[in-house]
This record gives structure tokens, C-alpha cells and sequence, in this order.
């Protein structure tokens, strides 16, 4: 799946920005028989980490349309998000710049509706900034963060080991990490040879533990709307590590 695809980026923006109602429309349920804040995914890995004081800089890598990274700017001086896919970082731009973007919601898959993506409101923008970039051979001058926010890009990557290698050197001493998978891993995205052996989080021990400390691990839901009779309901192992 390509992730430059218009109904792609269309999908993310309603799962980022969308409210449950815009989210549910038509689908004949409601939120009481879902997952308690699955339709909030991109508010919910940032809360994992949020330290009660503020922070200097973040790091948001997969960060799609860019919810996740307005969101971090609530507690962190700089945000700087990054994606692979040059489509989601010009609607994240576009959101910064201009407050909303506009885009589809598919009912049968043949009609799409026009809604608004709105920029979350209590934030500066100015914080945040957006650029396309490859999780695996990030630029070498980005600098240092006091947090790193990996949300669903694990099991997305050709070789996840790279990130995983270069994550000790991108985290301040004390700085928080934080890894969403849902752990779907796919030869299409990965080689086979490039996937976990075992189970994922023993995977992230392996690679992680000399450099970090697991402070938690929660599996957060998320409910994502294709059109009006398809929805995928999934749950996203989230850790919380903190740099040695």
C-alpha cells in the first residue's frame, strides 16, 4: 500500500481530526460498544509519556497528518515531525499554516463527503514544524530530544533495526521514548528476515535495554474508518522507556 495515495491520506486525516460523530456517521453503532478513547489514538500515545513539567524538544517520527505533533507542542518548547510520505507532511503543513484542511469521508466508498480538519485548539504552531523524511536514515544534525514518539512505524519499516540503533544517540539522558506497534508485521513492509523472531516486545529488550529502562507497557485501542461499513479495530502495544 502506497502511502501517498489521496484516499490513504484522506482516511488519516479523519482518524487524526475527525470527532467520534464524524467518525461513526452512518455506520449504525455508537461509541458506547467501542474501546474506551479508541477513536483518540493520536492523543492517547502522547499522554503515555507527558512528564508534569515541560520539556525542551520532541520528536514525532511516523507522524502522518500530524495530530500527535500538535498535541506534543502542549508541553514541549519544539516539535519536529517527520514521515515518509510527502502527502501526509504537505496536510500536516497545511494544517499548521493555515488552522484546516479540507478532505473526504467515504460513505460507500463511490460517494465521498467533504469535511474540515481543524487544527487542535490551546497550541502554538509556531512550536511545530514538519519534514519528509526516512525514519531509518534520519538527518544527521537534528539534535537531541527529551522525547521520541514512535506511533504504528514500527512494523511499517524495511528494517526497523536501523531506528532502533540510532534512537540512544537522538535521546537526552533521562529523556522519555515511546513505541506504539501493533505489531503487524507484513513482508510486504519487512522482510521477513528483517522481523522479530518472537514476541515484539522482547524484540525491543533485545535492541533497547542496554541504552534504556521500560517503564511501562499499555495496549492502547484504535478504530480507524475506511467507509461506512468497514472500520479496523485494533490495539497498539504502547511502551514507555526512559534513557539511561
Amino acid at each position: 500500500m502506497t502511502y501517498e495515495s489521496d484516499v490513504l491520506r484522506d482516511w488519516y486525516l479523519l482518524f487524526h481530526y475527525g470527532s467520534p460523530a464524524e467518525i461513526l456517521h452512518g455506520a449504525g453503532f455508537e461509541t458506547g460498544g467501542l474501546p474506551a478513547r479508541c477513536l483518540e489514538f493520536p492523543v492517547t500515545t502522547v499522554e503515555a509519556a507527558q512528564q508534569n513539567s515541560p520539556i525542551g524538544r520532541a520528536l514525532d517520527l511516523g507522524c502522518a497528518v500530524g495530530r500527535s505533533a500538535f498535541e506534543l507542542s502542549r508541553f514541549a518548547g519544539e516539535v519536529i515531525g517527520i514521515d515518509f510520505s510527502a502527502s501526509f507532511i504537505e496536510a500536516a503543513e497545511l494544517i499548521r499554516n493555515e488552522g484546516q484542511s479540507t478532505y473526504r469521508r467515504y460513505g460507500e466508498m463511490h460517494l465521498p463527503e467533504t469535511l474540515e480538519a481543524r487544527r487542535p485548539g490551546g497550541i502554538d504552531p509556531d512550536r511545530v514544524s514538519f519534514e519528509v523524511g526516512d525514519a531509518m536514515s534520519l538527518r544527521h544534525d537534528l539534535g537531541t530530544f527529551d522525547l521520541v514518539h514512535a506511533a504504528n512505524l514500527l512494523c511499517r519499516l524495511p528494517e526497523p533495526e536501523r531506528l532502533l540503533a540510532r534512537l540512544p544517540e537522538l535521546l537526552n539522558q533521562g529523556g522519555r521514548l515511546v513505541v506504539a506497534t501493533p505489531a503487524t508485521w507484513m513482508d510486504i513492509y519487512t522482510p521477513r528476515a528483517k522481523q522479530p523472531t518472537g514476541l515484539t516486545l522482547d524484540y525491543l529488550h533485545q535492541h533497547l535495554d542496554g541504552n534504556f529502562e521500560l517503564l511501562t507497557v499499555a495496549e492502547l485501542p484504535f478504530l480507524i474508518r475506511e467507509h461506512q461499513r468497514k472500520f479496523q479495530l485494533s490495539t497498539s502495544q504502547t511502551s514507555v522507556w526512559a534513557r539511561r
